[in-house]
């Protein structure tokens, strides 16, 4: 075992030689290393799976053990300072190592087939491996100088691969976005290093907790310098976990290729933050204003992420507002000091939401094969429905890990998430009744997601994409008879919002009516190539090799969750998580208690999941098409239109799809009052360099030649003249001399 011990440090670096050789390649042998695509693909999952193999046995040896194993070396020696590089293996490392290992070679694995048409195939590779590496080095650090090194190697590989597709403006912008955003919060990360090692005098995580401990209890510290380090520290983990208000980068981010959504923002870079603020958190528990301060940004989060999501058109944006929650779910159980439920929580929702997002990659795909494909048309869900008999591996797929998100027994989410909503209770009713109630919502969106990709709905207040006023808009299939048993084998393609009333009873009719291919395929077909063998009029499944880390998700979705399951051994009830967490919680003081009362569970497990249903149940309520409503037009005739006209322009649902369409309007408010305050700010001081630092100098300059310019004019060369102006200054000055003077 502690031979093992010794060489862990090599797991960061297993995936290195991968982007080491494609950057060397590329550089003196392009055309080659462009050519040897499916070589750099083999080469980046055969790595990675020796870091898995290698982060699994460690994991193993923790479980079994308990112990805590560091190794340092000295890397500069200067008098009193000295800094020194290492690494840490305990259960926060454990985990995080095999969760970063296990899905990111299921995302390579799908990126070999989802980015098989990117010239840049080999780049993407690279850029993958050298992420991951900058993630295991992260996690395995041992102090908080090595953990802002790899946390920047982070940012930077997060910056690449999300303005991956830099040729397009959005991409390029959104990638600047998530950088400048992630640097604010790196400047009080860094500004927070510097300050406790004013404070204790070292980076190193053991030392640092013990001596800021004791100064903290023994008032030799100030207490208001102390809360200011840790806010800083904090700060960084709120940008990079895209917590409020530092929020705003992440559904931006979506712009890059699925499998970096996937990765980066479902188990890696957005968990960095919370893997800090668990590393950090003996800091954080000996300073209380900091421990108030982490569950309130995480219930602001939890909420505000939900309500974005509720509205979303773009399914990759709604699983990202998704996300933001459900890490405000992780930093609210980290504030109210429930270490194991914020990690427990953070395991089952990276699996759920690498299925998810996957999944949605693998519609992506089939909507970029379809004739009229256009970017933003492939992600909008608005254009789908209908899907289940075309992609029936990605709807179960999604639909699994859309009840796991939505907290339906006994998936992965409902145990991890019932915990942190069980423990709100004991920390604050308030929070607890915002957990709860987001929790709803959470299976609301969801659903919806669900529904209005795979089922075909009826959006009771979606706006149309001619900005008119809100009206129903009913998307029951865009494929023809195959997503529709009632509709005519002259319909290829339709869009029921296109149609005028004789077309539509057509449909639903069932009378044969030929519609003009023009009619059919008005609203989808923009620059088509019918000569590319690659496009279809109806979406298929996707390959193999994008199907099979779906199915492994489906099955950590379904199992992961059982870890934190207790069972009986030898008298005690308790569970494998918590055994692989003890030597974590117990210096945390975490409230987490060993025994464990089934009948209380059940409880407040009927009750959170009663919720969810809930939301499921208005979910399907407000988007599931009632077939044998909508197959009778004379019923659709005699309905009440002004009841509809009611519900539709209801000013709640309005407000609602504006407060979500717009992003909750903070991003407004951050381009009027920084981005516009910032250029306000420089076109003043750039006004006041030019005119006034430059101009003084300038007008003298100016006023001198003119001055100079006239008077040559007025000299004619006689002494005598000269000599009398100047006695007549002399004279003038004298006087004016003497009148001051006296």
């Amino acid at each position: 075992m502690e031979h093992i011990y010794q060489y862990a440090w090599i797991i960061p670096f297993i995936p290195l030689p991968v982007p080491l050789l494609i950057g060397v390649g590329l550089l003196f042998f392009p055309t080659s290393t462009k050519n040897l695509r499916r070589i750099w693909a083999f080469s980046s999952i055969s790595l990675l799976s020796i870091a898995m193999i290698f982060s699994l046995t460690l994991s193993i040896q923790q479980i079994n053990n308990n112990s805590i194993y560091q190794y340092v070396w000295s890397w500069t020696i200067n008098n009193d300072f000295s800094l020194e590089f290492g690494y840490l293996l305990d259960p926060l490392t454990s985990i995080m190592s095999v969760l970063i290992t296990t899905v990111a070679i299921l995302v390579l694995i799908y990126s070999d087939n989802y980015m098989s048409h990117d010239q840049r195939y080999s780049i993407f590779f690279a850029y993958m491996s050298f992420f991951t590496t900058s993630m295991l080095g992260l996690v395995t650090s041992s102090n908080l100088i090595q953990i802002y090194f790899f946390w920047e190697l982070v940012g930077m590989c997060s910056y690449l691969l999300i303005g991956f597709w830099f040729t397009r403006p959005i991409a390029a912008n959104a990638c600047q976005k998530a950088f400048v955003t992630n640097r604010v919060g790196d400047f009080g990360l860094l500004l927070g290093i510097l300050g406790l090692y004013w404070i204790t005098g070292s980076f190193d995580f053991q030392d640092l907790f013990e001596i800021f401990t004791n100064l903290i209890n023994n008032n030799e510290v100030n207490l208001l310098f102390c809360i200011l380090c840790t806010f800083c520290l904090f700060a960084g983990a709120v940008a990079k976990s895209a917590q409020f208000p530092l929020h705003v980068w992440l559904p931006d981010a979506m712009e890059g290729p699925t499998p970096i959504s996937a990765l980066i923002h479902a188990a890696t870079m957005v968990a960095a933050g919370i893997f800090l603020v668990a590393r950090l958190l003996p800091i954080f528990v000996v300073v209380p204003f900091i421990m108030y301060v982490i569950p309130f940004i995480g219930i602001i989060t939890v909420l505000l992420g939900a309500t974005l999501a509720l509205a979303q058109k773009d399914i990759k944006k709604s699983l990202a507002y998704s996300t933001m929650s459900q890490l405000g779910y992780m930093m609210l159980a980290l504030g109210m000091g429930s270490y194991r439920a914020a990690l427990f929580h953070l395991i089952t929702h990276a699996y759920s939401k690498a299925l998810l997002f996957l999944g949605a990659g693998s519609l992506i795909r089939s909507m970029e094969t379809l004739v009229g494909y256009s970017p933003d048309k492939s992600q909008n869900m608005v254009l789908m429905g209908g899907l289940t008999k075309h992609v029936p591996i990605t709807k179960t797929a999604f639909l699994i890990g859309t009840l796991s998100l939505c907290g339906i027994p006994p998936l992965a989410c409902f145990w991890s998430k019932d915990e942190i909503l069980n423990d709100s209770w004991l920390y604050s009713p308030i929070f607890a009744i915002i957990a709860y109630f987001t929790a709803g919502l959470t299976a609301f969106y969801m659903f919806r997601i669900y529904l209005l990709t795979f089922e075909g709905h009826l959006n009771l207040y979606c706006k149309n994409y001619s900005g008119k006023k809100s009206r129903s808009l009913y998307s029951l299939s865009l494929w023809g008879k195959k997503g529709l048993k009632t509709i005519n084998k002259n319909f290829p393609l339709f869009n029921l919002l296109t149609m005028n009333n004789r077309e539509r009873a057509s449909v639903f009719t069932k009378k044969t009516y030929k519609i003009p291919l023009k009619t059919m395929m008005r609203s989808f077909i923009t620059n088509t190539d019918f000569d590319n063998k690659n496009i279809s009029l109806y979406p298929s499944e996707s390959d193999n090799t994008m199907l099979f880390p779906l199915f492994v998700l489906i099955l950590f979705t379904i199992f992961i969750g059982f870890l934190g399951i207790p069972f009986n051994q030898e008298g005690m009830e308790f569970d494998i998580l918590t055994k692989w967490l003890t030597p974590s919680i117990n210096p945390l003081h975490s409230n987490y208690n060993n025994s464990f009362d089934w009948y209380e569970f059940v409880i407040n497990a009927f009750f959170s999941v009663s919720i969810a249903y809930c939301g499921i149940f208005i979910a399907f309520f407000l988007y599931k098409p009632i077939y044998s409503f909508l197959t009778n037009f004379d019923l659709i005739n005699s309905f009440d239109k002004r009841s509809l006209k009611r519900v539709f322009q209801d000013k709640t649902l309005n407000i609602i799809y504006n407060w979500s369409s717009n992003h909750g309007y903070i991003d407004a408010f951050y381009a009027t009052s920084l981005i516009k305050g910032v250029r306000g700010l420089s076109e003043l001081v750039s006004f006041f360099d030019r005119r006034i630092l430059d101009g003084i100098p300038n007008g003298f300059g100016v006023t001198s030649f003119f001055v100079a310019e006239g008077i040559k004019y007025v000299g004619g060369g006689r002494i005598s003249s000269y000599l009398f102006l100047y006695l007549f200054y002399i004279s003038i000055f004298v006087v004016i001399y003497y009148f001051f003077a006296f």
